[in-house]
């Protein structure tokens, strides 16, 4: 198994071993900020939010390949991100808009408001069955 992880310091996803072994990175170009992570090795996917000049939603191929943005309108402090591998959806939670959006994982399309709250500092998010968590600060 292999364990994945961004550093907004230096812009950089990584990957290694869950051991800390055969550590590389898989994308340190275009990334500004990256905040949080999801990766759906069945589908082969990675995800990520960014925070910086241009906030979006990220996808790759979990060697980096293929990256593209799937978000980057109406999103500002994009936080936690999870995904639904029962329904293919792919959630965030926004603590600049208070929001928990969702949208098709593969195409980025038919983008839903899950819940909008207010002044709720939104930190993280997961989706489990038929219910969604999130914490706030």
């Amino acid at each position: 198994g292999n364990i994945y992880w961004t550093d907004h310091g230096f812009n950089l996803i990584e990957v290694a071993r869950l051991n800390g072994s055969f550590r590389y990175v898989i994308i340190s170009q275009g990334l500004d900020q990256p905040r949080s992570i999801a990766v759906h090795p069945e589908k082969g996917y990675l995800f990520w939010t960014e925070w910086g000049q241009s906030p979006c939603i990220g996808k790759a191929h979990l060697d980096g390949s293929e990256k593209v943005v799937l978000v980057s309108v109406g999103i500002a402090w994009p936080n936690g991100i999870s995904i639904d591998y029962e329904e293919n959806k792919l959630y965030w939670c926004d603590a600049r808009t208070d929001k928990i959006e969702r949208i098709d994982l593969e195409s980025g399309g038919n983008r839903e408001i899950v819940l909008s709250g207010s002044n709720v500092d939104m930190f993280s998010v997961a989706v489990f069955g038929a219910y969604i968590y999130w914490s706030d600060r």
